[in-house]
């Protein structure tokens, strides 16, 4: 969980670096605030799927849907953001600080789970 934790805060503030460069100061605050949600989400989530491999099949689907079902609060949470407050959280930079720090810890889980 340490190696997700501080990967996914690695891969949060080099987005949030380039995200500056690229869209401006506007885009840190969400690249950061949605890339450590991001990597919550993904701790949370491989947190309910340590040991589930050894389980019966039914305790690992649940164990995975809840993994799976943090995922797409964090998707509502990152759309709620955007629609509630849109000049703070641009749409493009908000939705790849989330998903540029969800999707290669999604890729680092799997790579551990073996």
């Amino acid at each position: 969980m340490k190696q997700t934790v501080f990967l996914g805060l690695a891969l949060t503030v080099v987005l949030a670096t380039l995200l500056f460069a690229g869209f401006g100061s506007g885009a840190v605050v969400p690249a950061l605030l949605l890339g450590a949600l991001a990597t919550a989400i993904q701790a949370g989530a491989g947190q309910a799927m340590r040991g589930a491999t050894a389980l019966p099949y039914s305790a690992f689907l649940k164990r995975y849907g809840m993994g799976m079902g943090l995922r797409l609060l964090g998707v509502v949470v990152l759309m709620t953001a955007i629609i509630a407050k849109p000049g703070l959280f641009l749409p493009l930079p908000s939705a790849i600080g989330f998903l540029g720090v969800l999707i290669p810890l999604l890729f680092f889980e799997t790579r551990l789970a073996r």
